[in-house]
């Protein structure tokens, strides 16, 4: 939890740095940034962390610089529960507080990033989705409020692809291997299927796709389907301990 707050904090570093430090000559005397959190519910194990480090970074700007640029950072909190109706209704409560409005969002969660895509282009208000979100965001060209550095998803699903290449000898030895995708089904766990499916018709794979149901507390029918296939890899596309660990046991 400790190196996921830390690469969580550094890469608000750059991200905030960057779409703040633009919008600061138009503050006055502060910027605001909305924090939806995720401090309850199935999904808390990596929302707490996550919300604590976005907190902690935006704390030590303010007491280490004096915020950015000069400008103070202030902020509020409001616990979305990792749902997506309810994460709406934080954004549509903090975007406009402040004294311009909300700098930039994080939505901390693939889904409310989706739900939030169109809402954040038409307020003009920056979206970050460091890491995670929706892949194709990526072309700022399309989706031009929207910023998914360092990586997406897809790009995560290549290196998982190229690991299992390189252990069983190169990427041309992974024609015929059988892969069991295990996925959480919502749009986190949606979002590599198509370019899985891609890499399978370009390697020669055989995927099967393998859906649980949020939060992921049941699995069995799937770990059974998972013993009669015999697949030679396993990809599990989890989060948060419930389904994790439930997935590991």
């Amino acid at each position: 939890m400790h190196l996921q707050r830390l690469w969580w904090s550094g890469l608000m570093a750059a991200v905030l740095v960057g779409l703040v430090g633009v919008t600061a000559v138009a503050a006055a005397g502060e910027q605001f940034l909305p924090v939806l959190g995720v401090r309850e519910g199935a999904f808390r194990s990596v929302g707490i962390p996550l919300t604590n480090g976005f907190i902690d970074y935006v704390t030590l700007l303010n007491e280490r610089d004096g915020g950015i640029n000069g400008v103070p950072l202030v902020w509020e909190e409001c616990d979305t529960v990792y749902d997506v109706p309810r994460g709406v209704e934080c954004y549509e409560r903090l975007k406009a507080k402040g004294a311009t409005g909300a700098a930039a969002v994080v939505p901390l969660g693939t889904p409310l990033t989706y739900a939030l895509l169109e809402r954040a282009t038409q307020d003009q208000i920056p979206l970050l989705s460091p890491g995670f979100g929706r892949s194709d965001a990526s072309d700022g060209r399309v989706f031009p409020y929207v910023f998914n550095p360092p990586l997406n998803f897809w790009s995560q699903n290549t290196a998982k692809i190229r690991f299992i290449g390189q252990r069983v000898g190169g990427m041309e030895q992974l024609k015929g291997l059988k892969i069991a995708h295990v996925y959480l089904d919502n749009d986190y766990g949606r979002e590599t299927l198509p370019i899985l499916d891609a890499q399978a018709a370009q390697y020669g794979l055989a995927v099967q796709h393998l859906a649980v149901q949020p939060p992921g507390l049941d699995q069995k029918a799937t770990w059974l389907r998972v013993k009669v296939a015999q697949p030679d890899w396993v990809i599990l596309r989890s989060t948060s301990v419930v389904m994790t660990t439930t997935a590991l046991k």
